[in-house]
Order: C-alpha cells, then structure tokens, then sequence
C-alpha cells in the first residue's frame, strides 16, 4: 500500500500540506489581543493522567509548542520554531492558554517597570549611540 504522499514532485517538497486555516480549525484572528510578538509563554507542567490523555488528542503543532516551551519563549520564536505564520501561531497558544497549558507575561523589563522603560536604560542607549 502506498503512502498517500508518494507521488509528489520534489520542487514541491518546501510547500506544507496542510494550510494554516485548517490547523486553526477554520479561525483566522487570534481571540487574544494580549499576545504580541515579545510575549513570553511557558509551558505548565503536568504530571496526571488526564494530562496524557489530552495530549493524545491535540494537534501535532500544540504538542510541538508544548515541547518548546518548556522555557520561556517569545511568540515570535515559537512562530519560527514552527514554521508558521504569527497569527495562525498566536491562535494555537490561545487554545494552549485557554486549556491551561501556557502561561503568558509580558516580557520583565517592560512589566517591571509599568509598561515602559526607566530612565538609566535609556540614557545608557543614548551614551552608547554617541560612542559609536
């Protein structure tokens, strides 16, 4: 019997089979607008049985994410890890969230210091500018 892909030509090889609406369920926008390009997500550990069992039947792409963040990363580096556009990226963390699964912050210094960067920082930047 043979596989389904055989048969391919190889130029098309680089080309994912399957499109990204069909891995977002049919969604094109994220339903979080929390998630940008330098939000931090961790993967939550769980250690039941339950746990497994979810697993088991979610996508292969939330599984990867899952595997991936195990430290933080950023949206953008889950994103290219996985070879995916950012929005259809941020639509799967959003259903990791939603589950449980992910933790999200944004990144410490700017949620440090109320959203925007001190002072030393940014004269710091300025010196080392001149300098150049």
């Amino acid at each position: 019997m043979r596989h389904w892909t055989e048969g391919f030509d190889d130029e098309d090889a680089d080309e994912p089979l399957v499109r990204p609406y069909t891995i977002t369920g049919g969604r094109t926008t994220p339903e979080r607008d929390d998630l940008t390009l330098i939000t931090l997500v961790t993967a939550i550990s769980a250690v039941s049985s339950e746990a497994g069992q979810e697993l088991r039947g979610m996508q292969p792409e939330h599984r990867t994410i899952l595997a991936l963040c195990g430290r933080p990363l950023a949206v953008a580096e889950v994103a290219s890890a996985l070879n995916l556009p950012v929005s259809v990226t941020k639509i799967l963390i959003g259903d990791l969230i939603e589950a449980g699964r992910l933790r999200s912050r944004p990144p410490l210094a700017f949620a440090q210091a109320g959203g925007l960067p001190g002072m030393t920082i940014l004269e710091a930047v300025r010196d080392g500018l001149r300098n150049l």
